[in-house]
């Protein structure tokens, strides 16, 4: 039989919604090159539904919730294009084909993505429901464990999986928050201005959302250490290269690293491949 291709249309999409990880998948041997590019687009997709500006915030609840059920199931397409009925036309192309992207995930892989998918849908439409309102630290970290923790413990699920690398699931997760934390300095302004959403607990003042990120992120510098795989080492270099200098450059009062900063990180880590 025929060794099955990954679509080209999939890798199109992948580079369309995101550049920064585009790269480091291409660092990846095959079978998990095809899983982690599948999942990038799985998440992306339901990603693009809790984000969506113009979809009331109930609405999102119940789609998510649903996605999240059909999830613990074998996937039907059919069902999952009902769902999405009430708001079908405003979705991106990314979020109209998740069973594309379903469909071009290794057999062997796949149900790591379909439990992890599952969970990430509940914690979405959860929040989504309580219009993202986060008052405590635990709520921080709860929020966090949905939208990125759980990203890095299915990453490490599969490092295991495809390449026998053992990490631990806390430090996998800070990993993953490290990365978020970095996201929510940056768009904090924004998020504000344009949702009307602050992700910063009551009390805390941007000084205390930095310390979280660095905390989260030296969690992540620990995750490193026990990769000894080379590909999976770069994988994960590049995104936690990109957080500590984007930490860094906000630090320095700046917005952002400027587009030669991410060419040249770019550059070196794949230098050093």
């Amino acid at each position: 039989m025929a060794k099955k291709v990954f679509p080209k249309d999939a890798i199109r999409v992948l580079k369309d919604t995101s550049r920064t990880f585009y790269i480091p998948i291409t660092f990846l041997q095959k079978e998990l090159k095809h899983t982690v590019a599948s999942a990038y687009l799985v998440f992306r997709a339901i990603d693009e539904i809790e984000d969506h500006e113009q979809v009331d915030n109930d609405v999102k609840y119940d789609i998510l919730m649903k996605v999240s059920e059909l999830f613990k199931r074998t996937f039907n397409e059919e069902e999952y294009l009902q769902i999405l009925g009430p708001v079908k036309e405003k979705m991106p192309e990314v979020t109209l084909r998740l069973g594309d992207w379903l469909e071009a995930c290794p057999k062997d892989s796949r149900p790591f993505i379909m439990n992890s998918t599952s969970e990430m849908a509940f914690g979405m439409a959860k929040w989504a429901k309580a219009n993202w309102q986060i008052h405590t630290r635990d709520d921080l970290d709860d929020y966090t464990y949905y939208v990125a923790g759980l990203v890095g413990v299915l990453l490490s699920d599969l490092w295991e999986w495809g390449a026998n690398v053992k990490t631990d699931r806390d430090l996998a997760i800070g990993y993953g928050r490290g990365l978020q934390a970095v996201n929510i300095l940056r768009n904090e302004q924004e998020d504000l201005e344009e949702r009307g959403v602050s992700f910063v607990p009551d009390g805390w003042t941007r000084a205390d959302l930095f310390e979280y990120a660095e905390e989260n992120l030296a969690k992540a510098d620990e995750y490193m250490k026990s990769i000894h795989k080379r590909s999976i080492l770069l994988f994960c270099r590049l995104p936690l290269a990109l957080a500590h200098k984007s930490l860094k450059a906000m630090q320095e009062g700046r917005e952002k690293m400027t587009r030669t900063e991410v060419e040249q990180t770019v550059e070196e880590i794949q230098v050093d491949k």
